[in-house]
């Protein structure tokens, strides 16, 4: 599988979790392999709205429907959901560690253990002892991985990772990236794996 496409997501996004659910096996089924790549929407809404709050708590409206549309989504994928108490949680460790998962290839598993904690469990993703107990979860050192993550070598990565996913074009997640093409939106899914450039 040398083909690849760029799953772009932030640990905090709604619609972003039940694509880091499925979007492995979609992508293998495609006969593409998938990149994981981990940024903050934050800085980004700061840059281009001014805010880094969600748009969906800027329109209670909007929020609204998001919620129902996440929760009937993961239904009808069979994944678990429980309506976060905090909505966006803080993602930068988070996103810090998963940086460190794609160099030793544990990023995809961590990823869909993050979301599960925020997503279906409710646990607070922005406390160092909620990320190290889920790594510990799925058999690696959380406490060490924590500290390497917030240590000065490593808290540089995020920042230029998420300069990159501006540069791209990037505006929300979840985005993918095929064949330099850009879809936005867990729905757009489909049509990026069928992409051929």
């Amino acid at each position: 599988m040398n083909d690849i496409l760029e799953f772009w997501y932030d640990f905090a996004s709604t619609y972003s979790y039940p694509a880091a659910m499925r979007v492995e096996r979609e992508a293998t089924a495609a006969g593409l392999r998938v990149e994981w790549k981990p940024f903050l929407l934050g800085p980004i809404f700061q840059r281009q709205l001014g805010t880094h709050d969600s748009p969906f708590n800027l329109n209670p409206v909007r929020g609204r429907y998001m919620w129902r549309d996440v929760e009937r989504l993961c239904a009808a994928d069979g994944i678990p959901f429980r309506r976060p108490s905090v909505m966006p949680r803080n993602s930068v460790l988070a996103a810090r560690v998963g940086l460190i998962g794609i160099d030793e290839g544990w990023i995809a598993p961590y990823s869909r253990a993050l979301f599960t904690a925020n997503f279906a469990e409710d646990r607070d993703i922005g406390e160092a002892a909620v990320v190290a107990d889920v790594l510990d979860g799925i058999g690696l050192p959380g406490g060490e991985l924590v500290a390497r993550a917030t240590s000065a070598d490593e808290r540089p990565r995020l920042r230029k990772q998420t300069e990159h996913a501006e540069k791209l074009g990037l505006f929300g997640a979840p985005s993918f990236i095929r064949r330099g093409e850009l879809f936005f939106g867990g729905d757009r899914l489909a049509q990026a794996l069928a992409w051929r450039g």
